[in-house]
């Protein structure tokens, strides 16, 4: 055993503020001098620099990535009980922002060595009300786009992409969040791209939405107490639009570093016959490396042995949508989403972040090492 108080946690939030932190606290005190706490220049600027970034039209900031779903469902004006199809293995914003504003969610099974969305099980529940897909690159790995958006053009659907794990990832050369009709995104903590605190954003190119989307995000105004649509009070604040601007310009670095802790885990755990690896792509942004083993008791076994041994770990996640209690009304049981349901008994997220050390990996690879060594 290692001593208790070594500690190597799931993510050190602190490492990006201290990276950068001449920066950020200069970008701080300029609002706070300024006193634009709200729609301050901060946050155009942002809107601005993450479009160039995305190579997308428009960039409208919003309080927080489940924020973004509502404004991107609320702009394609579906009707009550239109049908949404989501991933179940999924966190559960996405169907919650669906549920929320009257839609049916779809939950729809996934791809057990993607972890994304499988196509045949859009065809397969497909009907005359669904209106729309939601499709999560989990994890950072992209879905089958080219697949999706055919399915999509078929059944004259919406394709909304929720790029909250993925941000600054790519498919066949083109931004993830870009390829659908809206994307969303978070800026949530643990993310790539991450604020000090809540924030999010919806891209699109159409500019027809982004108008919608903008008066949506404030109250339905299109101006000052002109009020089209009932709408959210969904801003992003200047503070976390200073402290993005300051980190959007070392995204695709955190993501490479993220890469490189991938390549070592992959490298260093593929004679484990016991554990199944994540599939393998150059555009993923590994904002969670998850690994597979035969069944939960052992997932469950390495999880204490490696708390144990000071190394945090998570499970992403314990429970599908489909069988949360929230849903219980929904109609779906145990055993409708066969996928979903294993793989939520069998996967475990090994820390990746930018600033985790090479001893400290090497360290959780040993320490895995070790447990299925002597769990044969």
């Amino acid at each position: 055993m290692l001593d208790f108080k070594l500690k190597i946690p799931f993510f050190e939030a602190k490492a990006a503020y201290h990276h950068r932190r001449e920066f950020i606290d200069e970008a701080i005190q300029k609002v706070l001098s300024n006193g634009n706490y709200i729609n301050g220049p901060e946050v155009s600027e942002f809107a601005s620099n993450l479009a160039t970034y995305l190579n997308v039209e428009q960039v409208i900031p919003c309080g927080n990535g489940t924020d973004a779903l509502c404004l991107a469902l609320m702009a394609l004006d579906l009707n009550p009980g239109d049908e949404v199809m989501i991933p179940s293995f999924n966190f559960i914003a996405a169907a919650e922002a669906v549920a929320l504003l009257g839609f049916k969610p779809v939950f729809v099974e996934v791809k057990e060595d993607s972890f994304n969305v499988d196509c045949a099980s859009l065809e397969k529940n497909m009907t005359k009300r669904t209106k729309a897909i939601i499709v999560v690159h989990l994890f950072g790995l992209s879905s089958q786009m080219e697949q999706v958006l055919a399915i999509a053009r078929r059944n004259n659907l919406f394709v909304i992409e929720d790029v909250a794990q993925s941000l600054g990832g790519s498919y066949n050369g083109q931004k993830l969040g870009t390829l659908g009709h809206i994307g969303c995104t978070s800026f949530f903590p643990t993310k790539n791209l991450a604020c000090f605190g809540d924030g999010g954003a919806v891209f699109t190119n159409d500019l027809g939405l982004a108008k919608k989307i903008k008066m949506l995000a404030n109250h339905g105004q299109q101006k000052k107490y002109d009020h089209v649509y009932i709408g959210l009070n969904s801003r992003l604040d200047t503070i976390q639009a200073a402290v993005l601007n300051v980190q959007l310009p070392w995204l695709d670095e955190l993501i490479e570093n993220r890469r490189k802790i991938a390549v070592y885990y992959l490298q260093n755990l593929k004679g484990i016959a016991s554990i199944s690896l994540p599939q393998v792509d150059d555009n993923h942004t590994y904002n969670q490396f998850c690994i597979l083993f035969k069944d939960k008791e052992m997932r469950d076994g390495l999880k204490k042995f490696l708390a144990e041994n000071g190394v945090d770990t998570m499970v992403y996640y314990p429970l599908p949508t489909h069988l949360q209690l929230a849903f219980a009304k929904s109609g779906y049981k145990l055993g409708d989403l066969p996928v979903s349901e294993r793989l939520c008994d069998q996967i475990l997220a090994l820390p990746i972040y930018p600033g985790l050390s090479t001893e400290n990996q090497s360290l959780i690879v040993s320490l895995i090492t070790s447990f299925t060594n002597e769990t044969k």
